[in-house]
């Protein structure tokens, strides 16, 4: 039986602003494996970034979690003390962030950050560290690792900055990764270098991963499974090839037609009609109501969940089954 690594349970992370609550995760459940790669996507403001730092404790006031649960190999993470957090996050649980030039010290070597970084965990030498270094550096695919170890940060491409945040949430070798959109801002040929690595680092270490994307084509090649997120709630989820070959969602269905490939040469995008709303003023019901093609008056009231073969889905009107 496949060990089970992360459990999280009706899990909310509310803001408590001014102008009202904003419901930034609003009743989230899922599970990851050992080994396993799934993918949070959603257009922007849906609350996946969010997601990712509710599961690291990264929230700041005014916002907090007020509700679910957390666990880490049975540990429980919500209500831990920060003291207690620190001491997990980059050590059990790591997360690479979507800009490394807002993520790594522009003052620093690359030896310096990295060598903190093993020291925040365990105390070890000035050349074990850097032969660590080395190594996590070398394992990413940066060639010279060495000599570049004592380069700035501003001296690498967009491409080899990205490597060494992702070397950097490897060195303790944590059972689970965050990738907050990591590949957005590199070119095809650097991201799908990067995807493969992580797919292989995922498979050879042993650990999880949790792939953070609004690019369904990304997602599509990294992940096994895959949670669609809109309002701050899942709104589908199941075993990727099955929810992007048959999706139950219209909105699902809404952001697999948007989709550049899907368009005939010559012809306009097809879009989702509409913004997403604001998760400081969600629309009674099912979110995404005012925006779909197939709401009535049923989707003023919030759908359950429905399941069927690991597949997940909140929707009143869901689309009909594809017959294979």
């Amino acid at each position: 039986m496949t060990a089970r690594l992360l459990e999280v349970r009706h899990l909310a992370t509310h803001f408590f602003t001014r102008a009202g609550v904003v419901k930034a995760v609003d009743d989230v459940s899922f599970d990851l494996e050992v080994g396993e790669v799934i993918g949070l996507v959603g257009e922007s403001g849906s609350g996946k970034s969010m997601t990712g730092y509710s599961l690291l404790g990264l929230i700041d006031p005014p916002g907090r979690i007020v509700q679910g649960s957390i666990k880490l190999k049975g540990q429980e993470l919500v209500g831990l003390p920060q003291e207690a957090l620190r001491k997990l996050r980059g050590r059990r649980i790591a997360m690479v962030f979507q800009d490394p030039m807002t993520t790594l010290n522009p003052v620093l070597t690359i030896a310096d950050q990295i060598h903190l970084a093993i020291n925040a965990h365990e105390r070890v030498s000035t050349a074990t560290a850097r032969q660590r270094a080395v190594d996590v550096l070398t394992r990413v695919g940066l060639p010279d690792a060495d000599r570049r170890l004592d380069a700035y940060p501003h001296e690498f491409s967009g491409g080899m900055r990205q490597r060494v945040a992702i070397a950097i949430a490897l060195l303790h070798r944590p059972d689970v990764i965050i990738a907050d959109e990591p590949t957005t801002a590199l070119d095809v040929s650097i991201q799908a270098q990067i995807l493969a690595e992580m797919k292989s680092l995922v498979r050879d270490l042993g650990m999880a991963l949790i792939w953070i994307s609004h690019d369904l084509a990304v997602v599509s090649a990294m992940a096994s499974r895959i949670l669609v997120m809109y309002g701050g709630r899942i709104v589908e989820s199941g075993p990727t090839a099955s929810v992007l070959r048959d999706p139950r969602h219209h909105y699902t269905r809404g952001l697999l037609n948007s989709l550049p490939s899907r368009a005939a040469p010559g012809q306009p995008l097809t879009q989702i009609s509409g913004l997403p709303p604001s998760l400081g003023a969600l629309p009674p019901g099912c979110a995404f109501h005012p925006r779909c093609p197939r709401a009535d008056a049923i989707c003023l009231t919030a759908p359950e969940t429905t399941g069927h073969e690991r597949r997940d889905w909140r929707c009143h009107h869901p689309l009909t089954a594809v017959s294979a």
